[in-house]
């Protein structure tokens, strides 16, 4: 029994309980990046030192998970060390905006960029056009779809019948790591590019100025106000849903491109390689999601389009990236 529970540790196991997982590195490089950026913008940041103290904390958490498969290695120690990294996603993403408030926003760029381009803005169409409950909740239920897609894509690699304990687990790693560095790409683009999305854009500037074309710039206005307001009263529970998880942690930042379009994108990429009957499955909501994005005003149409063009760019550099850092 106690020989099942162990995992086959590959050639060289000294070296291989000491070695990092490529998710690993991803997360540390990611850290000590941001960390970087925190020294060079200390005094326009909120709570420099907090920041600081969260980096040491994440850079912690990773060393001691790879202690604890040095001591223990085992299948889940194995398993919690890339789900330790996955798990800060829900910390990454709101901490780009720590970073994007120091730039002055350009919302108004992007919107004027919709309205050139498509003759209105789209994010305000969409939902005007498409205004009952239902519709609603449909859409409200492919944008709430991300979240349960991020698991499937990095959890599916266990559920394939026909291979081995060691290379189920190879897989889910490989996988695990896409999805983080794909994350990763799309943070340092947030980093440097202030855009909030229309849900906080057309709120501070009036939802009349942005029908009429009056999209003045904000300069650092985001850098004091951070709040959303609902749209109203919920409709149904996926629009409850969708609202209970942007009040825990949505934040005028990440606008464009669009990580949502983006890495539903290269997790559909994913799943499609794994297992094509769960890729099928997942299509309806696929679509329903990059769809939502605009319908929910989330994003402008052109993160939509910026999210799908990156996607291809980003997956390809991190199969790249991982493929080398497996030879190393």
């Amino acid at each position: 029994m106690k020989q099942m529970n162990r995992i086959a540790i590959p050639r060289n196991s000294e070296a291989e309980s000491f070695r990092l997982l490529p998710i690993e590195w991803a997360t540390i490089l990611y850290a000590l990046f941001t960390t970087a950026l925190l020294f060079l913008f200390w005094r326009h940041m909120h709570a420099p030192g907090f920041l600081l103290a969260e980096r040491i904390a994440v850079l912690g958490g990773v060393a001691a998970f790879a202690s604890l498969y040095r001591l223990l290695p085992l299948k889940g120690t194995r398993l919690l060390r890339t789900l330790f990294s996955l798990s800060l996603l829900a910390y990454w993403y709101p901490d780009t905006y720590e970073f994007c408030q120091v730039f002055p926003n350009l919302d108004h760029v992007f919107a004027h960029a919709d309205l050139m381009l498509f003759g209105c803005q789209p994010s305000l169409a969409f939902s005007a056009a498409y205004p009952s409950c239902f519709s609603s909740e449909l859409f409200h239920m492919g944008y709430f779809s991300y979240y349960p897609m991020i698991a499937v894509t990095c959890l599916l690699p266990f559920f394939v019948k026909g291979k081995s304990e060691e290379s189920r687990l190879e897989t889910y790693e490989h996988m695990s790591f896409i999805v983080m560095a794909g994350f990763y790409l799309y943070y340092v683009v947030f980093l440097f590019l202030p855009v909030a999305g229309p849900q906080f854009y057309f709120q501070a500037i009036g939802f009349d100025n942005a029908s009429n074309g009056y999209l003045p710039a904000l300069g650092d206005y985001f850098r004091y106000h951070t709040e959303l307001h609902k749209s109203g009263e919920s409709s149904g529970l996926f629009q409850w849903l969708v609202e209970f998880t942007q009040g825990a942690g949505e934040r005028p930042t990440a606008a464009f491109p669009s990580s949502h379009v983006g890495m539903s994108t290269i997790m559909m990429i994913l799943i499609f390689k794994q297992k094509r009957v769960v890729a099928y499955c997942f299509l309806p909501f696929y679509l329903l999601l990059c769809a939502s994005t605009v319908y929910i005003q989330a994003h402008y149409l052109v993160d939509v389009i910026g999210g799908l063009v990156t996607a291809v760019l980003f997956y390809y550099i991190c199969e790249k990236v991982y493929k080398k850092a497996m030879r190393l």
